[in-house]
Parts: C-alpha cells; sequence; structure tokens
C-alpha cells in the first residue's frame, strides 16, 4: 500500500492492520452512544450498536468496482503476508478502542454504554473490499465465536469456493445482489472479472446448504438497478434465503465521486419494491427503517435476534429446520 493512500484512509478515520485489514467507526455507532439511536441491524436483529466492530479482512481486494460503494476505488494493492485471525482480531479491538476513547468526556455518553462498547459483542465483516479473499476466514469466525461474539458477513457473492470451504460459518451471511440479470449486473457492479455473474449465480444455488442463517441483499440506486422486481424475485427463489433486504443506495463516501445524490430512493419507493417482491415469494414484511432505507422480507414467526437464538441453540435458519424434519420423515 502506498503512502498517500493510506494517508487518505487514516484521514477518513480508517485504522489499517497490516495493510490488509482495517476497521472503522460506523456512523450509528456514533449516534447510539451520543443520541441514543440504533442501527437498522439492532431493530432487526437485536444486535447492540454501540457493540459492533465493523471491520474487513481485505480493505483492498475486491472482485467489484460497484459506484454504490462508498470506499476508494482502484487502488487495489497484492497482499504478500495475511495476518493471523487472533492477531488481527485483537489488533482491530485495539484500534476501535482507540477510536471511541474520544467519547469518554462527552457528557452526552452514557458511561455505561461506554464501558461496554470497549468490548465489542458483534463483528460486522463488511466495512470495504471482499472479505472472502481473506484465506483465513473460517479460523476468523471460529475465534470470534470462542470469545462469545456474533458474526455478520456480507459477500458480493464473486467467490462461491471460498464460502463453499468455510468449516465455521458466520451467524449470518449476506449476499448483496444488486442486479436482475446480467446486463444490469454489468452496468451496476462493474465486475472486474469475466465470469462476475456466472459465480454470483453459484453462490445463489450454494445459499440453501448453508447451515447459517442466510439474507439476500438488494442494493438499490434509482435509475440503474431499481426495476424489474419479478427477476429479482427468480434470484431469490434460488437462493431460497431466510430474509431478504431490499435496501436503498445512500449518498455517502466514495460513492458520491461517481453517483448523484438523484441515486437515492425514497423510502415509499423502496417499501413499494420490497411489497412486490414479497408477494410474488408469499414473504411478509416483517420489519423496515425508513432512515435506512431498509425492508426486511421474511416468514412471520421467525426468531429474528440472532443472539437469542443463538443462546437458545436453536437452528441457524428455520430452512435448517425444516430440512431435519424432511429427512426424518
Amino acid at each position: 500500500m502506498d503512502e498517500e493512500y493510506r494517508q487518505t484512509l487514516i484521514r477518513q478515520h480508517y485504522r489499517i492492520y497490516r495493510d490488509h485489514a482495517a476497521v472503522k467507526l460506523c456512523g450509528w455507532m456514533k449516534q447510539s452512544l451520543l443520541h441514543q439511536r440504533t442501527c437498522y441491524k439492532q431493530d432487526f436483529y437485536g444486535i447492540q450498536t454501540h457493540r459492533c466492530l465493523q471491520m474487513t479482512p481485505a480493505l483492498n481486494e475486491c472482485t467489484h468496482l460497484c459506484p454504490f460503494c462508498w470506499r476508494v476505488e482502484g487502488k487495489d494493492f497484492e497482499v504478500k503476508e495475511w495476518a493471523e485471525p487472533k492477531e488481527m482480531l485483537d489488533a482491530l479491538i485495539d484500534y476501535q478502542r482507540l477510536l471511541i476513547s474520544g467519547f469518554k468526556g462527552d457528557e452526552r455518553c452514557d458511561p455505561v454504554m461506554f464501558q461496554e462498547a470497549m468490548n465489542p459483542t458483534q463483528v460486522a465483516c463488511s466495512l470495504a473490499g471482499e472479505p472472502t479473499i481473506y484465506p483465513y476466514l473460517s479460523e476468523f469466525f471460529k475465534e470470534c465465536h470462542s470469545r462469545g461474539m456474533t458474526t455478520f458477513l456480507v459477500t458480493n457473492g464473486t467467490m462461491p469456493e471460498r464460502i463453499e470451504a468455510l468449516d465455521t460459518l458466520p451467524r449470518q451471511i449476506y449476499v448483496t445482489v444488486a442486479a436482475p440479470d446480467k446486463a444490469t449486473y454489468a452496468k451496476a457492479c462493474r465486475p472486474k472479472i469475466k465470469d462476475g455473474w456466472e459465480r454470483l449465480m453459484r453462490t445463489l444455488e450454494l445459499f440453501p446448504s448453508l447451515e447459517t442463517r442466510t439474507v439476500v441483499r438488494h442494493t438499490l440506486v434509482q435509475g440503474v438497478n431499481l426495476m424489474d422486481p419479478e427477476s429479482y424475485a427468480r434470484l431469490d427463489r434460488v437462493a431460497d434465503p431466510d430474509l431478504i433486504e431490499p435496501k436503498g443506495y445512500v449518498f455517502v463516501g466514495g460513492s458520491r465521486q461517481r453517483l448523484t445524490v438523484d441515486g437515492m430512493p425514497a423510502f415509499e419507493t423502496i417499501k413499494d419494491f420490497s411489497k412486490r417482491i414479497a408477494d410474488i415469494l408469499g414473504m411478509d414484511v416483517l420489519r423496515e427503517k425508513a432512515d435506512s432505507r431498509v425492508v426486511l422480507l421474511g416468514h412471520e414467526g421467525m426468531e429474528l435476534d440472532v443472539r437469542k437464538a443463538w443462546e437458545k441453540g436453536l437452528p441457524p435458519s428455520p430452512r435448517m429446520d425444516r430440512l431435519t424434519a424432511d429427512m426424518c420423515q
């Protein structure tokens, strides 16, 4: 990584470990500590916003150049030596503690919440880059789980062989499906590999076999990929996810150099689009969060709280429960 790029990331409040791993405070963590406003992941899944570690093990590595991505693009560097999982996790937690240290003296910050924030209980493996490129991802999740931490993984789906090889899965895995067809995919995701769409399709076909909670996320940009809910629903049928998150693009970070604010759909537009997908798939609108422009689709009666489900020993996915029942018949 060249020094100019490193300094750019540091000015953007990234803290970088070994050139390939990084942590950055989520804006919602700040809102949670200072204003008691929580992110949609807390409202949907029960994780605690102020105890979430937003990180990436592959900061500079990605197979896409999505215009809606918040990261600095076009600065990929070859990683010569990857950090071991425990070492990386310890370092990123230490960096996060430094990043939040200034909140301790702010009178708006509850002292109890601050102390809790110093010990994260949730890892969001999603900050930037494509995390499945990190070669020790399975061992990383195992390390997180050994500390009692819940884990979310967000992937663009172009590394199905890496997902299939995971011995330890995250508690929840998202795949971003940001196009209803191959032509739109080329425009919306700008893949750097020739077979990106085919690889994504392989990931969707793999999803039903994963013994963890699965989520398909549709990141929707007005005038780019917010179209054809029927085709999105056809792809969702292939993945057979536990949950679906249609989410409107937000005009932040590096995307502001590539898109305009007009790309942000109105929340009512996202709600209408989500309802059409839900009707096609026989799903329900379970929850919604207007300030994040996101809707959660699934089936009534699901235990959405990830930690509660884990602690109760419930199947990681209702689909796994159905599969077990089918095998016993």
